[in-house]
């Protein structure tokens, strides 16, 4: 039997009748779940669903070397054994399934709730011992950043666990969706992790169009896959500028960050909006490019490469520097692999990743973006790669920009067709943005399902500080910077 059998297959961006879809026997939902991850697919979202007569799950998993997406049902259930031991990917979901559903998860290893607000998630993990002491930081910190605190479990200046506990903002952003398409939708979605508004609208819309069986403008596409580099470039930037701070290179904090608000200008330029709000709606894009701007872009792409080479060189010739990004923070490329690492960080740490080559959707489909990996797994390795990313995203956007499609930004996007499942994948900055919308009998959502690329990736922030220092860990953070607005929702 084929280990992906049971599953309705599908493409990034694209959506499948309900009915199609096969709804098994909640052990059989685990066992084809397995048997899917065993065989290399790996593991995109697993929620529950409001389904007749209770509450169901549904899985999305991606084969990234054939570019598939394989979804499955479960029929309505009041509990299931967890795949946690056996799939580490799905401990998060399985804790999130606990505590937001009627569904129990039985055999889980740290059946803890995710989010701040529930029964237990104060409860740590405590090590005792001679000489053992335990360090708490936040949940409130300094400057504007949102809440979360960090529990560690230390010998000496030696971590031996970190735990992480976020939702202390848990927001409802699913069941603000959930009920629409409605006016407000697009706005929630771009506020879902403020410095990916870009990413997360992109994601909504794609699936908005394909529920109606519509497409975007080919240049509006275009206009939004040049939004979403320039996002990409603005964090890139901006976090080389934050970890040069970290080690206390402020020359090229400085030039970082004054190199980020170009790319942010550039956003501006385009929509209005220095995050990119506004721009990304049903349909493409509700601005367009002129020719006089796209000169003006070119030249200011051009200048910023300059600019990139030469910052970059101060901050990666630097002894100093190196001495404290080199085998810092190491996570493994099987750890990376386990707990299911997206984006940057399943990159730094050697795994090959990448929705924009693997799952196509938009204008990928007609230009690529060269993948980048490292098998460090250190600080240095995501810093470096947020430089070699941010050079292939100037080449992808200075050729785009000279040869743009013609035509309107924006096509007509009619209102979605009733009892439809759809899926899109989008590489954030951080890393793989999926969104997962289903309508009922009325076209409109009846369940809508988020997982932000931080969600994926917390787990590897506890995961790098083991046997590293207590005092490498604002550096540490930084190198991965995640959102907490993005797990919080």
């Amino acid at each position: 039997m084929s280990p992906t059998s049971r599953f309705r297959t599908l493409r990034n961006g694209g959506a499948v009748e309900l009915a199609a879809i096969p709804v098994v026997a909640v052990e059989e939902f685990r066992a084809s779940v397995l048997r899917a991850a065993k065989a290399g697919l790996r593991l995109c979202a697993l929620f529950a669903r409001p389904v007749e007569g209770g509450t169901g799950l549904c899985s999305v998993l991606a084969d990234d070397a054939r570019g598939f997406l394989y979804t499955l049902f479960s029929e309505p259930t009041r509990a299931f054994r967890s795949l946690a031991s056996d799939l580490p990917q799905a401990h998060l979901f399985e804790r999130e399934i606990a505590e937001s559903s009627d569904i129990a998860v039985s055999e889980h290893p740290w059946l803890k709730p995710v989010r701040m607000g529930f029964p237990d998630a104060a409860v740590f993990f405590r090590e005792s011992g001679d000489e053992v002491h335990e360090v708490a930081v936040g949940p409130i910190h300094a400057g504007i950043i949102e809440p979360g605190h960090f529990r560690f479990q230390c010998h000496g200046e030696t971590v031996h666990h970190l735990e992480i506990q976020l939702g202390y903002q848990h927001r409802g952003v699913e069941a603000l969706l959930a009920g629409g398409p409605d006016r407000r939708c697009v706005f929630v979605a771009e506020s879902i992790s403020g410095d990916t508004a870009v990413g997360h609208a992109l994601a909504y819309c794609s699936n908005l169009e394909s529920l109606a069986g519509a497409r975007a403008s080919l240049r509006g596409e275009a206009l939004r896959a040049a939004a979403l580099e320039l996002e990409r470039l603005s964090d890139h930037t901006g976090d080389l500028g934050a970890m040069s701070g970290d080690v206390g290179f402020l020359p090229v904090a400085a030039y970082f960050g004054r190199l980020r608000g170009e790319f942010l200008n550039m956003l501006m330029a385009l929509c209005g909006n220095r995050f990119g709000r506004g721009l990304v709606r049903p349909g493409g894009a509700a601005f367009d490019l002129t020719n006089a701007m796209a000169e003006d872009f070119s030249a200011r792409l051009a200048r910023a490469r300059t600019d990139l080479n030469a910052i970059s060189g101060l901050l990666f010739e630097s002894a100093s520097v190196l001495g404290r990004f080199d085998e810092t923070g190491v996570v493994s490329r099987q750890t990376a692999r386990d707990l299911g690492l997206v984006g940057l960080a399943a990159r730094a740490s050697g795994l090959d990743l990448d929705v924009r080559r693997d799952h196509p959707h938009g204008f990928y489909r007609f230009r690529h973006i060269p993948v980048v990996k490292i098998d460090s797994g250190d600080v240095y390795a995501r810093a470096m790669l947020r430089h070699l990313e941010s050079l292939r995203s100037l080449d992808f956007l200075e050729e785009l920009i000279a040869d743009l499609p013609r035509g309107a930004a924006r096509a007509a996007c009619p209102a979605p067709r009733p009892g439809r499942f759809a899926v899109c994948l989008v590489e954030g900055w951080r890393g793989e943005i999926c969104h997962v919308a289903e309508t009922g009998d009325d076209g409109r959502f009846r369940s809508y399902k988020i997982v932000d690329p931080s969600f994926h990736n917390w787990p590897a922030v506890a995961m790098a500080m083991r046997g590293g220092e207590i005092s490498d860990f604002p550096l540490c953070n930084k190198s991965f910077n995640l959102s907490y607005a993005g797990h919080d929702l």
